[in-house]
């Protein structure tokens, strides 16, 4: 079968199963290798309540490669990045096989919310705070549902949320990086403001934010 055919066919698919709440969609009519999937977070965990959204494009060899999947939707989990929503599951990548489908590797991020592998982090400071102090993780998970996967149409201002130095944050904002994204990464990395310029404390902040 070929690769838009196999696409095409899983598309219809998951349109039909409304029972999943899986639904994956393609994000412009004339390019079948690109397109969105979503799910909701699994009940009984910090993420319950969020729509999750992954970006998936198909490689020119599926079914027998796997898709390249990241989250959009930002999410604090050992196994996602915090900064760029890559992933670290094995079905899509050594252990991946043409078997699998779209639909069936959404399921798996959705499990993998259930059940983080913090031995096996993407993001090793969230994996620090799942493995040192589940209820810290499970508060911060919470609080990253609420900014990102729950609709909400007031924004939030991380700044003032975190009680963050605004003229430190605006100091890297200068530079190019998103502000909630420099708000939320000072958070996790537990600073509240920054210890002179070019210092260790903004070394080491650029460097989480470049991943």
């Amino acid at each position: 079968m070929s690769k838009v055919r196999r696409i095409v066919k899983e598309l219809e698919e998951v349109k039909t199963d409304l029972a999943s709440g899986i639904t994956l969609n393609l994000i412009n009519e004339t390019d079948i290798s690109h397109l969105k999937g979503t799910f909701q977070g699994p009940p009984g965990t910090p993420y319950e309540g969020g729509l999750f959204t992954i970006d998936i494009k198909i490689p020119n060899e599926y079914p027998f490669k796997p898709p390249v999947m990241k989250f959009d939707t930002r999410i604090f989990h050992p196994n996602i990045s915090s900064q760029t929503g890559a992933i670290c599951l094995d079905i899509l990548k050594d252990a991946w096989s043409p078997i699998l489908t779209l639909k069936s590797s959404l399921l798996s991020l959705q499990s993998l919310l259930q059940s983080p592998e913090p031995n096996d982090p993407q993001d090793a400071e969230v994996a620090k705070v799942y493995i040192s102090d589940r209820d810290v993780f499970f508060s911060e998970a919470a609080k990253w549902t609420k900014l990102y996967a729950i609709k909400n149409e007031q924004p939030t201002d991380l700044v003032k949320l975190y009680n963050l130095d605004s003229a430190a944050v605006q100091s890297i904002v200068n530079m190019g990086f998103d502000q909630d994204k420099v708000a939320e990464t000072m958070h996790t990395l537990g600073m509240s403001t920054i210890s002179g310029t070019g210092g260790a404390d903004e070394n080491r902040l650029i460097e989480r934010l470049l991943g």
